[in-house]
């Protein structure tokens, strides 16, 4: 039986406890204007050590990176590149943070970003988390579906089943990026259909559909009416009946997002009113809510509490 606690929203490093660590120690206000003043350890250092213990495990570089990029002010990162100005990490996460501040800048600044990125795939050339920065930026910059494919391309010949550079594909092809519906829902099946037991590419029709739906919502008040239909489809039921058999009862070492795809699948469970299925997925979940997909229910906190008290 489920012990009944409070859901929590967790933040973007999900259940990355070093990386939790790591966004705590850089966290102190008089530390980021003094830069470890009175300390000979420099403030990038916590970062760099992270980064070192990361390895090549590619998939957790690729999300906690992405993650520190949004949260590193650029004194660290700048600071970081001036004392280490080869350090292929340095380079990397410079690149990251850049195109995380990016709000669809056009010519010279986004041209400036871009060099960045390039910098950082000349330093890493076997990392595929400078390739995926770029694939960010030019979504921030609406660059065309057939200008981001050779991008990603770059990304995935590093790193063949990155869920982060599939999802980032995902959200390139969804109507509400620069794609169409057509194109997303193609690039989903196609790619859950190729992709090896375990992995969590499996869930990418899921994801395609929740997008599908957000996108309906955001249209207007009769797409929104019709966006639940969308649970009631064969597809549903059969992509739902994927993800458990090829990723959820599949004995694999936990991915470094794992947690915002047992929410996903939760969500996805709980629409087509699969209590059943619903409640090995909440015991690994625990109360560990991700915002998204919830967010797209009026009250998202208590429907997963609604939700996880009954499974």
């Amino acid at each position: 039986m489920l012990r009944r606690r409070t859901p929590s929203v967790t933040g973007p490093e999900l259940d990355d406890r070093q990386l939790s660590r790591t966004l705590k120690e850089l966290r102190p206000s008089q530390q980021l204007h003094g830069l470890g003043a009175g300390s000979s350890r420099p403030l990038w250092a916590p970062v760099a050590e992270l980064l070192r213990a990361t390895g090549r495990d590619w998939d957790r570089r690729v999300h906690r990176i992405s993650v520190l990029a949004r949260a590193l002010p650029p004194v660290v990162t700048e600071r970081w590149i001036k004392d280490r100005p080869r350090d292929p990490d340095a380079l990397v996460v410079r690149a990251c943070a850049r195109v995380a501040q990016v709000k669809g800048a056009q010519g010279e600044a986004a041209w400036d970003v871009y060099g960045d990125c390039r910098r950082a795939t000349e330093a890493a050339p076997e990392d595929p988390t400078p390739w995926l920065a770029m694939l960010w930026l030019m979504y921030s910059c609406g660059s065309p579906v057939h200008a981001a494919v050779p991008v990603w391309t770059e990304a995935v010949t590093r790193d063949p089943w990155n869920r982060a550079a599939y999802h980032q594909m995902l959200r390139h092809l969804s109507p509400r990026g620069h794609g169409t519906l057509m194109e997303m829902i193609d690039f989903a099946a196609r790619c859950a259909s190729q992709a090896p037991q375990g992995s969590p590419v499996a869930l990418l029709p899921l994801a395609a559909r929740v997008e599908l739906v957000a996108h309906r919502m955001t249209k207007g008040s009769v797409d929104a009416f019709a966006a639940d239909g969308h649970w009631y489809e064969p597809g549903a039921a059969a992509e739902a009946d994927t993800a458990l058999a090829r990723w959820f009862r599949t004995e694999t070492r936990p991915h470094a997002e794992a947690l915002a795809d047992l929410n996903l699948l939760a969500f996805v469970l709980t629409r087509l009113k699969r209590t059943e299925d619903a409640v090995a997925v909440f015991r690994r979940i625990g109360p560990h809510m991700t915002l998204h997909p919830w967010d797209l229910v009026p009250d998202p906190v208590g429907t997963f509490q609604f939700w996880r008290a009954r499974a």
